[in-house]
């Protein structure tokens, strides 16, 4: 009897031992475990700051540099229509005369000086009265307009901090199709984002945006409030400045435009030294050659632009250029579209003396034209 009971406690040891195992290293394995709550985790082991598959870098570099612009404009609001009626007006009160309404807009800008210079883009700085400028970091500034140029939609502010951010410029014949690139702005007011995209091309222009037009065109999402914020490269350098986008919704369809940077560069540089924007000028209208132009006028080729007109006693008109002459080189420099007339013109420093060559009656002949200056678009 001594024996029976000294086999059943060691069996029931056994078994106890063999439950509390059981049940600490593998619970589910018991039939009254609830199989569903245990739920077995593979977690990847930490990666260190370098990440092949990640822009952080290149947007921890750049959205320091990058503000959020707030304008306001003050404007009268109509008066009541019947504000002249004597009889109405003990009832109207107040509502006779007009009110004053403040209307506010929002943009982004792109800090590219410690001294407070930010570039941001004319239309969002047009008609305001009032612009204010927020950092990343929380601190805010009234920024003044140093100066605008309408015609590529560029403007400079200014603002008076300490310790800014400035953003580091990139190349933009580095900037090839098909380029990864970051856009970084505060779309529709949310806050300061950071999209990814490609250049799609280069040099485009004929969009219908500006005077002058020589975009990068980028699918990295751009929307309202994108407008004057960094487009950059994956290293974080500032490669354009965000102007517009193609959309039939308001919204971004994938086709972005934004000003390069060797652009940008080029007229900040002349706002801030004159407050103003200075270029070549002919005097003259252009129009591009079509197969249809070039049957009607007799022309072997479609090469060159046709002058429609001359503005009288402008350079090209003193010069002895006449309606219906075809322009085909400036400086010996071929000339196929009305667009690169403009460009190479207005690039030109006004009292310079260039050969241009046109083609009249057939022949094709040479005269030195003596550049104006181009006069300034009116800023509305």
């Amino acid at each position: 009897m001594h024996r029976l009971w000294l086999t059943f406690t060691q069996t029931i040891t056994i078994i106890l031992a063999i439950f509390f195992v059981v049940s600490t290293l593998r619970p589910e394995l018991l039939p009254w475990s609830p199989r569903n709550t245990l739920i077995t985790i593979k977690e990847a082991a930490p990666i260190g700051i370098e990440r092949s598959d990640s822009f952080h870098n290149a947007a921890k570099k750049a959205t320091p540099s990058v503000v959020n612009i707030f304008t306001k404009k003050e404007s009268k609001a109509q008066a009541h229509p019947l504000s002249e009626d004597p009889n109405a007006q003990e009832f109207l009160g107040d509502r006779s005369e007009p009110r004053k309404r403040r209307t506010a807009n929002l943009g982004s800008g792109v800090i590219v000086s410690p001294k407070g210079y930010i570039l941001t883009n004319h239309h969002v700085v047009a008609t305001a009265d009032e612009v204010e400028v927020a950092l990343i970091d929380g601190r805010k500034a009234i920024a003044r307009v140093i100066g605008s140029d309408p015609e590529t939609d560029l403007a400079v502010l200014k603002i008076s901090l300490k310790n800014l951010p400035a953003i580091t410029f990139g190349q933009s014949d580095d900037v090839m199709v098909g380029d990864i690139v970051l856009a970084v702005g505060n779309p529709f007011g949310v806050g300061q984002t950071v999209t990814m995209g490609i250049v799609g091309a280069l040099g485009r222009s004929q969009v219908g945006i500006n005077m002058f037009e020589d975009f990068i065109q980028t699918d990295a999402a751009i929307n309202p409030g994108n407008s004057g914020g960094a487009l950059t490269d994956t290293s974080g350098n500032l490669i354009g400045i965000n102007t517009a986008i193609f959309s039939r919704s308001g919204g971004s369809l994938g086709v972005g435009f934004a000003v390069p940077v060797d652009v940008a560069k080029q007229i900040m540089v002349q706002i801030i030294d004159t407050g103003s924007v200075t270029r070549g000028w002919l005097g003259i209208t252009m129009q591009d050659i079509t197969n249809e132009l070039a049957e009607s006028f007799g022309l072997e080729d479609v090469s060159g632009v046709l002058v429609p007109a001359v503005l009288k006693d402008g350079p090209a008109d003193l010069a002895g250029i006449k309606p219906g002459d075809i322009l085909i080189a400036i400086n010996g420099i071929p000339m196929a579209h009305s667009s690169d007339i403009l460009n190479l013109v207005a690039e030109l420093p006004p009292g310079v003396e260039v050969p241009i060559t046109i083609v009249r009656d057939n022949k094709e002949m040479t005269v030195q034209v003596l550049v104006g200056t181009r006069p300034q678009t009116q800023q509305n």
